[in-house]
């Protein structure tokens, strides 16, 4: 009976040594990430940064929503909002025409996520922001030109 209590203690102890580790520790963490695309957020011209986020240009316009002030008085900081009633929604792509690096963000979505996407962006000048809905396969665009009072890509 004494040899079943020892067995039962030394299990005891190290479950509670084993319970204080870090569980980084025990289990690794990998790190999860999709592919950056390097060439797409360096790309200098809108057609560049499509084909190679995308491998097309080709785009329609479609049920896609943008929301953004028609003025910015500080380009650092535009609000930037992109939505659609579309199914099948499987990213969302924000871009500045006239930026030095036109794409400045790309979201990829999960199945069941509404086509939804609000943040806010650098602009360097008066241009264009586009927004790119990639829905079954498909991309669907929208376009708003905001004005800028004061820069915020370097201006």
């Amino acid at each position: 009976m004494n040899l079943a209590r020892r067995d039962v203690l030394k299990l005891s102890i190290t479950g509670a040594a084993l319970a204080t580790l870090p569980i980084g520790t025990l289990f690794p963490a990998r790190p999860v990430q999709a592919a950056y695309p390097d060439n797409a957020f360096q790309a200098k011209e809108v057609a560049k940064a499509l084909q190679d986020l995308f491998g097309t240009t080709d785009t329609s316009a479609g049920a896609v929503k943008i929301k953004a002030p028609d003025i910015a008085e500080n380009g650092a900081v535009v609000p930037v909002t992109v939505s659609t009633g579309m199914d099948g929604v499987e990213s969302i792509t924000i871009l500045v025409e006239k930026n030095p690096s036109p794409l400045v963000a790309h979201f990829e979505l999960g199945p069941r996520t509404a086509g939804y996407v609000s943040t806010r962006i650098k602009m360097g000048e008066t241009s264009p922001v586009i927004a790119v809905v990639k829905a079954n396969g498909k991309l669907h665009t929208a376009s708003k030109t905001v004005k800028v009072t004061i820069g915020g890509c370097g201006g």
